[in-house]
């Protein structure tokens, strides 16, 4: 048996008291405390566990010979199927939060049939795995009691309808208040937003509103759960009208400014399908088992890559281009593309207790190759970014790099241009090229015919 110290436990694995994560050999294995091992003996033995792996809600894992990290105290130790890319709530879109949400209420009625509970409903244990929300916290049941509340009832209201509603009816970027309160919005503060017309929403009412000023209530006051029992039937019912609450909720916004990108530009058709040629043959000479595509727009470009079988991420800082590409990835049942919210700008930050229980988007790549298409004059000019620091910080993030020059003279450029003083005279062809040299050998390049933009095939030069 192989051991493993104790130092290696998961940063973000700290809060349940009945196991945790730990990395051994650049795998992730989880220790199981003796303090849950009826709960778990259960989870495998009635089927749920086999019923949600059928049902393609829960990521699987076998049992595992590696020693635990801490071993007095441990009962076994698993090995989850290896999640290859981690995000979170503060990066999905309106759409994919609610299917997060539904996931985790199918999840929880179909515990019920065979006596568990969800005893925590975190938006932070669903992962977007080959297209699909699902659960990766097998620890996150417990043997289901007659009459006990629902004790994850608080949590998923703050995880998942509260940010929902906020998305729906105030505005999407409120789903960045994640950033703000790990442990989801809190439902006061969702009450104080939300618009008077929703108390006359009874699932929203009952949920958000009411709740809140139960919380409040109770807040300061002991709380005897004896009068406070619920049968099956009763909670039943709370599971479906929460399910029937979050199916409700439609986000309709109007056309944002990138959404239609791809509708709006000075591409012909035929450069558009050179462009699209070119990408495709500079992806086959990198040929990168994962792509994240900065700026990835509604996913065209994305899924030259995810449709050759890559694990692609494509990011946008735009939530209906998110929202419109993750709805045709779940349209065709893409399982190879995963589209996220990103501000490239003001990326995801390191946060929770000492900065390390959610990961920076760096701690996340690298990656063997980015896709920076149409992507450099909005950092160059829109953010005033100097050309070098956008070359640094693509050689942190990957190994390989297409990136597409758009000049001055692009009718784009110039529609960046048309509100402010051009106080860019260094964003040039030869300036753009001299900045990347320092981290990259220019293997290829190629002007997008017939357009004055061309896409360069980079290599990060060995250290």
């Amino acid at each position: 048996m192989q051991r493993v110290s104790q130092n290696k436990k998961h940063p973000a694995s700290f809060r349940d008291p009945s196991g945790f994560l730990f990395l051994f050999e650049s795998k992730i294995y989880r220790q199981i405390n003796h303090s849950y091992r009826e709960n778990y003996k259960h989870f495998q033995q009635s089927g749920l566990y086999q019923s949600l792996i059928d049902s393609d809600l829960l990521i699987p894992h076998e049992e595992s010979d590696v020693v635990a990290a801490q071993p007095d105290i441990a009962y076994k130790v698993i090995e989850p199927e290896q999640v290859s890319f981690i995000s979170y709530p503060y990066e999905w879109s309106f759409s994919q939060l609610k299917d997060a949400a539904l996931a985790t209420l199918v999840i929880q009625k179909e515990a019920l049939k065979f006596g568990m509970s969800l005893k925590d409903c975190s938006a932070y244990n669903i992962q977007f795995v080959k297209g699909k929300p699902k659960l990766i916290d097998t620890l996150s049941f417990e043997l289901y009691r007659e009459g006990r509340p629902w004790v994850a009832y608080r949590q998923f209201c703050q995880h998942f309808l509260a940010p929902l509603a906020l998305m729906c009816y105030c505005d999407v970027r409120l789903s960045q208040l994640f950033r703000i309160y790990i442990d989801g919005v809190p439902l006061d503060l969702a009450s104080s937003f939300l618009p008077f017309r929703t108390r006359f929403v009874f699932s929203l009412l009952t949920h958000i509103h009411l709740h809140s000023k139960s919380q409040k209530h109770f807040a300061d006051k002991s709380v005897n759960r004896k009068k406070h029992r619920i049968n099956r039937t009763s909670f039943l019912g709370i599971i479906d009208s929460l399910y029937t609450s979050v199916k409700r909720l439609k986000w309709r916004s109007a056309a944002t400014e990138w959404a239609g990108y791809y509708d709006d530009t000075n591409y012909s058709s035929g450069a558009f399908e050179e462009k699209k040629r070119l990408v495709g043959e500079f992806i086959n000479k990198v040929n990168p088992k994962t792509v994240w595509d900065l700026g990835g727009n509604t996913g065209t470009f994305s899924r030259i890559a995810s449709d050759r079988g890559i694990k692609t991420i494509s990011f946008d800082v735009d939530p209906m281009a998110v929202e419109k590409n993750y709805l045709e990835s779940v349209e065709k049942a893409e399982s190879n593309i995963l589209p996220l919210l990103l501000d490239l700008t003001n990326p995801s930050a390191g946060i929770g207790w000492q900065n390390q229980e959610r990961m920076s988007l760096l701690e996340r790549g690298s990656v063997d190759l980015v896709l920076a298409l149409a992507l450099i004059h909005h950092l160059a000019l829109s953010n005033n970014l100097p050309l070098d620091r956008i070359a640094e910080f693509f050689s942190e993030v990957c190994k390989s790099l297409i990136i597409e020059f758009v000049p001055k003279t692009d009718s784009q450029v110039q529609r960046l241009l048309v509100t402010r003083e051009d106080i860019f005279p260094d964003y040039t062809q030869p300036a753009f090229e001299q900045a990347f040299l320092r981290y990259f050998v220019i293997l290829n390049s190629e002007k997008i015919m017939p357009s004055e933009r061309t896409l360069y095939l980079m290599q990060r030069r060995k250290e």
